[in-house]
């Protein structure tokens, strides 16, 4: 009909909240880990995500970037900044006194190989590495230890983190773990 009014149709910013001159930048992902998704819903390795990252033969699926022995080193599904890698233990143990010397030496070496690749690949200015053990001491995945291996680049802390609790990420996880995984030497030239 022609008396009917055009349909009005409302920029997105308009659902925004108060109107403040600031763009948004949604992350929904970082909800959903908020929420609770991929942690486990009980206890023990059945219920542990990096357990069954660890049973796996689908190591790109599980962003699992090199296998060891005792330990391996996966993306981290919520990363900080890209590149980050956390080494755990295959046997799932939450403490880290609980590791066997062996399981503690292969640890700390394939930390350094981490470190060493994410080097090469990334260049990164950098690092953090950390054991949060416990859920007081911020361990998402309290039952099953394991460490972060995060690289750092001058400026890589902005604004977006501290006003926006937002992280930009410039590279998509299976691209990351491509990358990281072809250039992780084998045993021979480790």
């Amino acid at each position: 009909m022609a008396d009917d009014p055009e349909p009005v149709v409302e920029p997105a910013s308009a659902f925004a909240g108060v109107p403040d001159g600031l763009e948004r930048l949604w992350t929904p992902h970082r909800a959903a880990y908020l929420g609770g998704e991929n942690k486990p819903l009980g206890e023990g390795a059945d219920a542990c995500p990096f357990c069954r990252a660890a049973a796996t033969d689908d190591d790109a699926a599980r962003l699992v970037v090199a296998r060891g022995e005792r330990v391996f080193a996966l993306l981290n599904l919520y990363p900080y900044n890209s590149g980050h890698l956390m080494v755990l233990p295959y046997r799932h143990v939450g403490a880290y006194p609980d590791l066997d010397d062996a399981e503690t030496v292969e640890l700390a070496r394939m930390t350094q190989t981490a470190m060493r690749v994410l080097e090469a690949v990334m260049h990164p200015h950098g690092f953090n590495l950390g054991i949060n053990q416990g859920g007081a001491a911020g361990a998402g995945i309290a039952g099953h230890l394991h460490q972060h291996v995060v690289p750092r680049w001058g400026g890589d802390a902005n604004f977006l983190p501290i006003i926006a609790r937002t992280k930009t990420l410039p590279e998509l996880l299976a691209d990351t773990r491509a990358r990281l995984a072809a250039a992780w030497p084998t045993e021979e030239e480790a």
